[in-house]
């Protein structure tokens, strides 16, 4: 069975959007809910969400296990997975990692760019690694089914959260500083220690992660994508494409500030180019999965190989959440 998933996306959601994501035959998506937001303020994203599975039930559904995955493709429909960018929901209290589980949230970064009450994130210029809070939340994590994402983490909290899971971790939406040293993108050292404990990397879309931005070729990116298979195996790399589609410049202005900050930053943008950055014209939307199975076969990659990287190597990494 071929499986497609996008284990990272978020867009300014519509039908429309549900409607190109099938298609691109997307079994599953992971989505972002959360940046900045509190419990409360989750409770309520959850609540918009409701919405958007009823009035679209002919396309997507939540998703809370890998048998999601397997009935929407069945069913040629999407499952939807909740996941966090920060920490933020679970606020300074342990027992709302299980209340956010049972409300579907399936991945949470333990932070987002900066310093949280579980890790560092990667704009901090020191980093402490994971706090106690962190590694008290890691193990309940663990035991609920909620996977730990480092993507937007420094390399040292990254270190500690793969020695101290007792399960995988993922960096769903990141791409290896070898071939573009952006701040979020990651060590050859640290990808190898990821995919030796059985880790999985989302290679992402995004053009401030991309070599040459909006400019970056399909063939480039397929070749990075080999090179990083010949250092950390294929079947530990899958697609997290980061797309943020449709949304206002006002949004990554948000994302990158929330409400800690009167000075503004503007991340990996530029002060006279802070807004979203134009998709690579290969991947303007989840259709450009096309494109990219066209990419990495000819680059050299076989079909199972190509189909792992499309989705089935993630299928096989949630079939180890709870």
């Amino acid at each position: 069975m071929k499986y497609r998933i996008d284990n990272l996306q978020y867009c300014n959601w519509s039908r429309d959007i549900f409607q190109i994501n099938r298609e691109a035959n997307l079994d599953a998506i992971h989505v972002t809910v959360v940046y900045h937001e509190d419990y409360e303020e989750f409770i309520q994203r959850t609540k918009e969400w409701e919405k958007f599975f009823n009035e679209n039930s002919d396309l997507i559904f939540l998703g809370k296990s890998f048998k999601d995955i397997e009935k929407a493709n069945s069913e040629k429909k999407t499952a939807i997975f909740f996941g966090f960018q920060n920490c933020s929901p679970i606020e300074d209290n342990i027992a709302l990692v299980e209340k956010v589980h049972e409300h579907g949230c399936r991945f949470m970064q333990l932070t987002y760019n900066n310093q949280s009450l579980l890790a560092t994130g990667c704009y901090e210029k020191n980093d402490s690694g994971v706090t106690n809070f962190g590694r008290e939340a890691i193990k309940e994590m663990n035991r609920v089914g909620i996977v730990i994402d480092m993507s937007h983490s420094a390399e040292k909290s990254t270190f500690d959260a793969i020695e101290i899971s007792e399960k995988p971790i993922a960096i769903t939406h990141a791409n290896p500083s070898f071939w573009y040293k952006a701040i979020r993108n990651k060590s050859n050292d640290l990808l190898k220690a990821l995919a030796n404990s059985g880790g999985m990397l989302g290679l992402s879309l995004y053009p401030h992660h991309l070599k040459d931005g909006s400019n970056c070729t399909l063939e480039n990116f397929c070749e990075m994508t080999a090179k990083t298979a010949e250092i950390i195996g294929v079947k530990n790399i899958g697609i997290g494409s980061d797309l943020c589609i449709n949304h206002p410049d006002s949004v990554v202005e948000w994302m990158r500030n929330g409400t800690w900050a009167k000075t503004k930053n503007y991340g990996e943008g530029l002060k006279n180019k802070p807004g979203f950055p134009k998709q690579p014209n290969w991947f303007l939307d989840a259709r450009g999965f096309n494109n990219l199975e066209i990419g990495l076969k000819k680059i050299g990659f076989n079909e199972d190989e190509t189909s792992g990287i499309l989705g089935n190597n993630w299928y096989n990494f949630y079939k180890g959440i709870n």
